[in-house]
Parts: structure tokens; sequence; C-alpha cells
């Protein structure tokens, strides 16, 4: 009998180690979600944080006073942009310095090519007429090449037909001569001159 009692302690103590286990599993889940709620809280502090929405309070309340400044002078302001800013100095920060010397530059350039950037937009309208007159141009131009390229080529015949001829004159003129000494005339050549002296 007393083993019997004995085994049903050990069913016991399983029994309150599950317990234990169950109860340290369940701490653990509720001490990560308080790690979860932390890190959640980190995240948005800068949005609920007092001090944080102090210095947004601040900033806003600042730009609502420039803004009523603004409002209060409506009509100096509009006088101000209407008027004319002829040789007037615009104070700049030092830290745009270096952008404003790009920006000069840039300016120049472009001053520099408005006269070039207007004629091509005068242009425009007669930009039909213009590729006509290129089309003719271009057609003009093949018919010169293609006249040019004959030319050449009869050119090349006529020094061919010349080679020629001054190949056989030596072949003439000594035949010819042999003919003198024998006694036979013969007419002159029809290539050769008659220069009258």
């Amino acid at each position: 009998m007393l083993n019997i009692s004995k085994k049903s302690a050990s069913c016991f103590v399983n029994f309150s180690r599950l317990q234990q286990i169950t109860d340290i599993q369940a701490e653990i889940n509720q001490k990560n979600l308080e790690i979860e709620l932390l890190r959640l809280e980190k995240d948005t502090a800068d949005v609920v944080h007092p001090s944080f929405l102090d210095e947004k309070c601040h900033t806003l309340q600042n730009m609502n006073n420039h803004l009523e400044a603004v409002l209060k002078e409506k009509r100096s302001l509009r006088q101000r942009l209407l008027k004319p800013m002829c040789q007037e100095n615009l104070p700049i920060e030092s830290v745009y310095h270096r952008y404003m010397v790009h920006l000069l530059e840039m300016a120049v350039t472009f001053i520099e090519r408005l006269e070039t950037h207007l004629e091509t937009i005068r242009n425009i309208p007669h930009l039909d007429a213009n590729l006509k007159k290129m089309s003719k141009a271009l057609a003009k131009m093949n018919i010169l090449v293609t006249e040019t390229e004959e030319l050449a080529e009869n050119i090349l015949k006529w020094r061919e037909q010349q080679k020629e001829i001054s190949s056989c004159i030596p072949q003439i003129l000594a035949e010819e001569n042999d003919l003198h000494k024998h006694g036979i005339i013969t007419p002159s050549l029809p290539f050769t001159s008659k220069v009258h002296v």
C-alpha cells in the first residue's frame, strides 16, 4: 500500500513540474509582449513623446506667426513684387554661393545660345518648305554626281585613246622616215597640224 502512495506522489511531481513549465512559458510570453511594446514605443517615440510634440508645436507656431505677418503686409509685398528690381542686390547665403556660380554659368550659356534657339523656333513653321528645298537640292546633287561619274568615265576613255595614239606615233614616224629614205612620199598624218612659216 505504501508503494501505491509513492507512485501517486511521483505523478503529482510530474504534474507540478508541468505546471511550473507552463507558468514559465506564460511568463516568457508576457516578457516578450512587454519587449515588443517597448520596441513599438521606441519606434513611435518621436510622434507621441511630449518633448517632440512640444518642438513640433513650437515650429508650427513660428510658421503660423510668419504667415500671419505675411498676410498683414500683403499690400506692401504685392507692391514690392510688382516693382522692378533694377540694380538691387539680393543677399544670398554663403552656403549657396557655389551653386550661384554654376547657375550664372548656365545663364550666360543660355543667353549666348538664345539667338540660335529663337531662330530654330522661328524656322519651325518653315520646316516643310526647307525639307522640300533640301530634297530638291539632294536630287540635283545626285544628278550632278551621275554626270560627274559619266564625265570621269569619258575622260578615262579619252586618256586611253590618247595613250594608244601616242604609242602609235613613233612607229608611224619611223615608217614615214623609212619611206622618205626610199623616195616614197606619203601624205601627212591626219592628226598632225600643218604650220605655215
